[in-house]
């Protein structure tokens, strides 16, 4: 078994890691059970479909906190990033076994925030379903850090997430280089119960399924930085 120093040196060089058995099958049961018995048709779901999708994950299902957050989830936390985070975003997204929905390649390059002001640094403003996101200063993406909770197994086969390892450690890429950039891909494959850990900028994308397993993801976002006022986190949550 590799050991944490080792674990979180492939987090700095290559921007991922993905570690088995976070969450026993007990708990994915869980989870799943608690999101199925949720209402299904509050503006902020997404249901096509290819694709179901609750976003401010953490707000619209408040109640799944206590499944997500174990002293585990938080252990892995604490040791890899140390203390001071909070999560800013939250996403949770199932596509099914019929989707042939797929993600091209991108960087997570956006926040989201309570409202929109003209701050230096702070660039490309949109809105959707009421809620602000902008582009920040590359420092604010460079100290965040993305979770990504598997609730089945995911591979080539179903949509895994394909990254090329070091690309974070760029900044923020021209589109027009992704190509050359994705020669270098690997497909990160992550069991069930198990979770991915990845930098924003890393350069990433999700391939459509070609086999009938479904895929489903909780994608929760943190940060230990605070906004420059009067602009503020739209989903900043101090559940650690």
């Amino acid at each position: 078994m590799e050991s944490l120093e080792a674990r979180k040196l492939e987090i700095e060089e290559n921007g991922f890691a993905v570690i088995d058995k976070v969450f026993t099958d007990e708990a994915i049961e869980g989870i799943i059970n608690f999101i199925d018995g949720t209402d299904k048709d509050k503006p902020t779901f997404r249901k096509t479909d290819d694709l179901f999708a609750i976003r401010q994950f953490l707000k619209e299902v408040p109640g799944i906190r206590p499944y997500i957050f174990t002293q585990g989830f938080q252990s892995i936390i604490q040791q890899f990033f140390g203390g001071g985070y909070f999560v800013v975003k939250s996403i949770y997204f199932d596509k099914p076994s019929r989707s042939n929905w797929f993600v091209a390649y991108h960087q997570d390059l956006t926040i989201s925030t309570t409202t929109k002001h003209s701050l230096d640094g702070f660039v490309n403003w949109t809105v959707k379903q009421g809620q602000y996101a902008v582009q920040p200063p590359v420092g604010i993406l460079e100290r965040s850090f993305t979770i990504r909770i598997h609730l089945d197994e995911t591979d080539a086969g179903n949509g895994a997430l394909r990254v090329v390892p070091g690309s974070h450690k760029i900044g923020v890429i021209p589109p027009a280089e992704f190509a050359v950039l994705s020669e270098k891909e690997t497909v990160c494959a992550v069991p069930r119960g198990g979770v991915m850990l990845m930098k924003p900028l890393l350069l990433h994308a999700s391939g459509r399924a070609i086999n009938q397993n479904r895929r489903r993801v909780i994608h929760i976002e943190f940060s230990n930085i605070e906004l420059p006022k009067p602009l503020q986190w739209a989903e900043r949550d101090e559940v650690l």
